[in-house]
């Protein structure tokens, strides 16, 4: 609404708004009194309040606003370098206006951040609060006589330890998001076959996938080796999420298979799955951190929340793209660019 407001129409407006009142002054002095002297001093009067409007207006309100312009010119720089004798009444209101919209913008950044603050921390100590109360549950339970109880002794351990891994891991994703998000994390960016390392990954996931009968293949006909320039651990990393994650929500008896794409500058891998699928609601949020699409369902299956979110964070670090394209109980597929390395 302030926008469109012009300093100098404003002091215009005043002056004749002034002079006006004096004009009918004139009118009135002239209806009842007689003589020219009456007629000349009332004239004299109105051309003196004019003067003196004016004079104020230009000399002591301009100069407050001048001093207002000058607050805000030399907040955003370190020397003030220009001539205030120079500055007009629109500069001042465009500046003004400028400082204000900015100012309301910088408002509205720091209320979004805060937000996000506060859901950050909240959704930390909701992730960190059930393995907790699980160890405290189970080590209580010892203390008062089940550690002497052969039927629970060995269960409730071995379930404390898994809660205390568990909590290991949410510590430790915690902390690569922390440096992923700072700008801290140091990469090693090296030439490699991505297919070997697939290959590798493939022999550490083995027996996880052999519990829930779930095969995982390369494309067919991939049979050319694939060289990358990246950091090699932290996209073993990128791999090892999208394929644990490919297990965990996969259907028993399911497939996951990794695909390799030349194009030309790059290389696109994919992780595809025939497992239970994403609703489409919920795509733009898959890489938020602690974002689970069934949160009963997704806690069972463990893991802290934040396994996507690195991912997305770690191929932006490399300056490429990641994305995904899910169909309910059809399947799912993660795709994602890194940059082709010249022979």
């Amino acid at each position: 609404m302030y926008k469109n407001i012009n300093i100098r129409q404003i002091t215009i407006l005043i002056t004749i708004l002034v002079s006006l009142l004096n004009l009918i002054f004139i009118f009135l002095a002239f209806t009842y009194l007689s003589g020219v002297f009456t007629l000349l001093v009332i004239v004299v009067v109105a051309t003196t309040n004019f003067i003196i409007v004016r004079y104020f207006l230009e000399n002591f309100v301009f100069r407050k606003i001048k001093l207002i312009y000058k607050l805000i010119y030399d907040s955003k720089k370190d020397k003030p370098t220009q001539d205030m004798s120079q500055v007009s009444l629109e500069d001042v209101n465009a500046k003004v206006m400028e400082w204000a919209e900015s100012t309301k913008k910088e408002i509205a950044t720091l209320k979004s951040l805060e937000e996000y603050r506060k859901n950050y921390v909240g959704n930390i100590s909701h992730e960190l609060k059930t393995p907790i109360f699980s160890i405290q549950a189970y080590l209580h339970t010892l203390l008062e006589g089940g550690l002497y109880d052969d039927n629970i002794n060995k269960d409730y351990l071995k379930r404390a330890a898994d809660n205390t891994e568990r909590l290991q891991n949410i510590v430790e994703d915690l902390d690569i998001i922390t440096r992923l998000e700072s700008g801290q994390a140091e990469f090693d960016i090296k030439r490699f076959d991505i297919k070997e390392l697939v290959k590798d990954i493939f022999l550490d996931l083995k027996s996880i996938a052999k519990k829930k009968k779930i095969s995982l293949t390369l494309k067919e006909g991939a049979s050319q080796s694939f060289f990358v320039m990246a950091d090699r651990e932290s996209i073993r990393q990128v791999f090892t999420n999208l394929l644990v994650n490919s297990i965990k929500y996969g259907k028993e008896g399911g497939a996951t298979k990794v695909s390799f794409y030349d194009m030309e500058s790059e290389i696109l891998i994919e992780v595809s799955d025939n497992g239970i699928g994403i609703d489409e609601k919920h795509l733009k949020h898959v890489f938020d951190r602690f974002y689970r699409v069934d949160s009963s369902r997704s806690r069972k299956q463990g893991g802290s929340g934040l396994g996507l979110a690195i991912v997305k964070h770690i191929i932006e670090a490399h300056d490429q793209t990641i994305n995904v394209r899910s169909t309910p109980e059809i399947g799912s597929t993660f795709g994602f660019t890194l940059m082709k390395a010249v022979r």
